[in-house]
């Protein structure tokens, strides 16, 4: 098994280069210049496109050709203040760019909209602006160049007390969306709510991939088992038919791995990946996996990512294959 590692959004390693610098609404609103104020919120997304840029070329420097870009690119993109801005052609340039690199470099981008994108929820108001919020992300994507190997992946959302209801909601409107954005969407289990197999289930009912993260699993498995492995094969299942960027190569599942932050707080993630049990997984999971994506969900991001692969360095069974990547 081919075993590739990512990051999320920031480098510890790269300074000055947020790729999720922001103006407040506060601030936005005390600009007496509509139009002047509109033009710098431009300027800060061209900054954060930029360093979205150069990240990937520090990651080209270190072999990583996984990457979830932020969700932040554009400061108040979808604000109620700004309803009828749309900065997409001002930023077509940055966005190309930004695209044609990871192609170029084979790089897998990704989005993970935030915890308020939600297509279960029983308020109009939440899901029409959740519906915008996944038509903005997907637009990125093409912005970008990207085929619909490139995902944004979401968690299936709240219960609202009545989970079955929950999800019978999030399954009608999935079945409803566009095309070109159902085709891009993954759905992850969550710690809270959604297990790994109700989510799973709910995979299966759209024909949408799953991203199953394991440390939300150890701690939200109620009735599933504590061995998450035993849904695999029905996991990998659901990335069947998916291809990489411009190829008919099959593109690799993704998983997501973090380590809890302390027994105190076991669902926050800890600043670095405790090796042992993400081993003890793939080793359970390789006989039936040709290739894998991990993302990296860690507080050091890229740091993580290059202390895990000196950490699992000198395993007898794995074999280091660059910076960023190992064959188990």
């Amino acid at each position: 098994m081919i075993v590739r590692l990512g990051y999320v959004a920031m480098s510890m390693r790269v300074s000055n280069a947020s790729p999720s610098k922001t103006m407040t609404a506060t601030s936005f609103d005390k600009l007496n210049d509509r139009d002047a104020a509109v033009r710098k919120l431009e300027r800060i997304a061209a900054e954060n496109l930029h360093n979205t840029l150069r990240l990937l070329k520090h990651n080209r420097a270190y072999d990583i050709l996984m990457y979830r870009c932020s969700s932040k690119l554009i400061p108040l993109l979808g604000h109620e203040m700004l309803k009828g801005w749309d900065p997409m052609e001002v930023l077509a340039e940055s966005f190309a760019e930004l695209g044609s690199y990871a192609i170029k470099n084979g790089m897998r981008l990704s989005f993970h909209p935030d915890h308020f994108t939600v297509l279960s929820t029983p308020r109009k108001d939440v899901l029409q602006s959740s519906l915008l919020d996944l038509e903005r992300h997907v637009t990125m994507l093409e912005a970008m160049g990207l085929d619909n190997s490139a995902k944004c992946n979401i968690h299936i959302g709240g219960m609202y007390g009545d989970k079955k209801a929950a999800a019978g909601r999030f399954i009608e409107r999935f079945k409803e969306l566009p095309e070109r954005i159902r085709e891009r969407i993954t759905i992850e289990n969550d710690d809270k709510t959604f297990t790994a197999l109700e989510t799973l289930n709910v995979c299966e009912e759209v024909g949408a991939p799953m991203v199953l993260d394991i440390h939300h699993h150890e701690i939200n498995h109620e009735e599933d088992g504590a061995d998450c492995t035993a849904l695999w094969t029905r996991i990998l299942k659901t990335w069947e038919g998916q291809k990489e960027q411009g190829s008919e190569n099959a593109l690799p599942p993704k998983i997501h791995v973090s380590s809890p932050k302390n027994e105190k707080d076991v669902r926050g993630h800890a600043d670095y990946i405790e090796a042992q049990p993400l081993l003890d997984f793939l080793r359970a999971i390789a006989p039936h996996t040709p290739s894998l994506d991990i993302m990296i969900e860690a507080k050091k991001k890229d740091d993580a990512l290059i202390r895990l692969m000196r950490d699992i360095n000198g395993e007898e069974d794995l074999t280091i294959l660059n910076q960023a990547s190992f064959k188990l």
